[in-house]
């Protein structure tokens, strides 16, 4: 059950603009599954399912039907939820007669009060008649269950012309082809960036212009595209220099009430404009706001507070352009490139992992089912998991532990297989047993039973991104929540040659020390932390390695240690409290000594990026 939003805009005058109001949003019922651009179909045969490589195309009245489209209000963009029972189709149209109906889960809406344009994308004509404008249309999918990595193309946008011929409008594509990501990318000039409430909710994307108006004195233009976040903006907050005075404060929405503008002030060393109670930045939603300063632009991280309670921060900081000299950079560690398998075939041992070296837990107690993804593309055989948690009673409790099979993309309603887990007070990993192996096909999920809360959900406050799954009760449909769960997985009867695997475990902070770990090496033997400055050779070059196996960092600095028995290691990268370092770039991988791999005898994991913030 897919749900699209839609958005119109604007590029004049040296900003972006959303000229439509907060869109209604398409609820898809079938998917036609026929060839498209991804290869052959694999139709599943039924139209409640999107295959595989399979198109579902869309028409022009198809989407304006509106007896699929419904407010976006009753959607969490984060999670993808919806409910039914009392949304707009269930209970109608507030306008209609006799509203509401029962909140009963039967469809109740009425189209008989509806004129040409209700629930549809509409715009002023005068917003479409901007001349030297450049306008675009764009489109949001909103998926349940789907994760954060996997939402880049979730957005899409193109070029329109907006032509009137006296009595009625058409909007034809130019050659400002389609184009994925937020729309405030089609701003010239402008720098755009974008961070989420961790894992607990979605993403603000910011855009910036700034320019000079000489005489030493600047504009700063800002645009906030709200892409999924549940709780909406509340609050706009840019730091400025002490020295620096701020005027001639802007601001825009998508209505025309002045009535619910937002307010705007210089407090502190801040310029914060603040929503008013019934305006606030909602999902799917440009506002856009601005001042003078007579400051030159340095870097820094803009704060967007949000509107209403839930889980997470509250606030949103993202980098952009601000009134002021200092530049503060983000510390972020990604992860590319591939690594080779190592020689040895491992028959009984560790064949999946998350976050395998545990790390600080979050603390986070429910009387929920909750359960973790085990990602696996074949069959194979359980014979018991490690999970990383504490018991929150002071002393040792014992509780059951299941392994879920896959139904479709959530797990199954009843686990494959009980067993149980004695749990200490001490963070830790603990072993779940089972009677007998449990044989698995695919993606599978494990889990414990915390619904008295005298245990801690498996969540660490850093690492690797996973999925979990949680439902109220036994009964109850599961719904997806990302998390960094530590768990470790033993099989049988499921042969591998694993690939290294480089993690780690904070963020590369001055002042800071953050572990780069190892996970599927050759059990005891060495390893090597090769870390660099550039992942190519001069002119671009790729680097020397083994045959089959890419090197992406330079060896500036070389970390000798000893992998464990169970093929794990881990090396201490500390930044001095400097902010000279601020900024710094380095590139990471692991070699492991192993013989039987190649000529070298030497392999390689996938490597890391680490930009050094404060």
């Amino acid at each position: 059950h897919p749900m699209f939003g839609f958005m119109i805009a604007r590029v004049h005058n040296d900003k972006i603009e959303q000229i439509n109001e907060w869109s209604f949003c398409k609820h898809a019922f079938t998917s036609i599954n026929v060839n498209g651009q991804c290869g052959p179909c694999q139709n599943p045969g039924t139209g409640s399912l999107m295959g595989i490589n399979c198109s579902d195309t869309y028409g022009a009245g198809n989407n304006a039907s509106r007896t699929w489209l419904g407010p976006p209000e009753e959607i969490n963009p984060w999670l993808g939820t919806w409910d039914p029972v009392g949304s707009y189709f269930d209970i109608g149209d507030p306008s209609q007669a006799g509203y509401p109906h029962p909140a009963d889960g039967t469809r109740s809406l009425s189209q008989s009060i509806f004129d040409s344009v209700d629930n549809r994308v509409t715009v002023n004509e005068v917003d479409l008649t901007t001349v030297g404008a450049s306008y675009y249309y764009a489109l949001q999918l909103i998926h349940k269950g789907e994760s954060l990595a996997n939402r880049g193309d979730n957005n899409a946008h193109r070029g329109m012309n907006p032509t009137f011929n006296g009595g009625s409008w058409s909007f034809s594509n130019n050659s400002e082809g389609q184009q994925f990501g937020s729309v405030l990318s089609r701003w010239p000039g402008a720098t755009v960036n974008v961070e989420s409430n961790g894992a607990d909710d979605g993403r603000f994307f910011v855009g910036s212009k700034v320019t000079n108006l000489g005489g030493g004195n600047y504009h700063y233009e800002y645009a906030i595209h709200n892409v999924d976040n549940s709780r909406a903006g509340g609050s706009f907050s840019i730091p400025i220099d002490a020295s620096a005075a701020a005027t001639n404060f802007t601001f825009g929405d998508i209505d025309i009430d002045s009535s619910n503008d937002w307010s705007m002030a210089r407090v502190g060393n801040e310029v914060v404009f603040t929503a008013t109670a019934s305006n606030p930045i909602e999902w799917n939603t440009i506002y856009n706001f601005g001042f003078d300063a007579d400051f030159a632009p340095g870097t820094s991280l803009c704060e967007i507070g949000e509107a209403r309670p839930g889980a997470g921060l509250m606030s949103v900081s993202v980098e952009t352009e601000v009134p002021g000299a200092s530049t503060i950079y983000n510390a972020t560690f990604t992860k590319f490139g591939a690594g080779c398998p190592i020689s040895q075939m491992i028959p009984i041992g560790q064949c999946q992992q998350r976050n395998a070296l545990g790390g600080t837990l979050l603390g986070t107690t429910s009387s929920a089912d909750y359960v973790y993804s085990v990602p696996q593309s074949s069959a194979g055989t359980v014979i018991d998991f490690d999970i990383f948690t504490r018991s929150t009673t002071g002393s040792s409790v014992t509780v059951p532990a299941y392994i879920y099979g896959n139904a479709g993309s959530t797990p199954s309603n009843v686990p494959l297989a009980t067993g149980t887990i004695t749990v200490g007070p001490i963070a830790g990993f603990y072993t779940a047993s089972f009677p007998n192996p449990v044989s698995v096909n695919g993606t599978y999920y494990v889990g414990l039973d915390g619904s008295n809360q005298d245990i801690v959900l498996s969540d660490l406050s850093t690492g690797t991104f996973g999925l979990g799954y949680t439902r109220a009760n036994p009964g109850a449909g599961w719904s997806f929540q990302l998390m960094k769960p530590s768990w470790r997985v033993r099989c049988t009867s499921l042969p591998l040659f694993p690939v290294p695997v480089l993690d780690a475990d904070a963020l590369p902070l001055i002042g800071t020390t953050y572990n780069l770990t190892l996970t599927d090496a050759v059990p005891s033997s060495l390893a090597v932390m090769v870390s660099g400055l550039s992942s190519t050779g001069p002119v671009g070059v790729p680097l020397p390695g083994a045959p089959g196996c890419d090197v992406y960092a330079t060896p500036t600095a070389l970390d000798l240690t000893t992998i464990s028995a169970t093929g794990t290691a881990s090396s201490p990268i500390t930044i001095p409290n400097s902010t000279v370092f601020a900024g710094i770039i380095a590139y990471h991988q692991w070699a492991i000594l192993d013989v039987g791999a190649n000529q070298l005898g030497i392999v390689m994991s996938d490597a890391g990026i680490a930009t050094v913030g404060q």
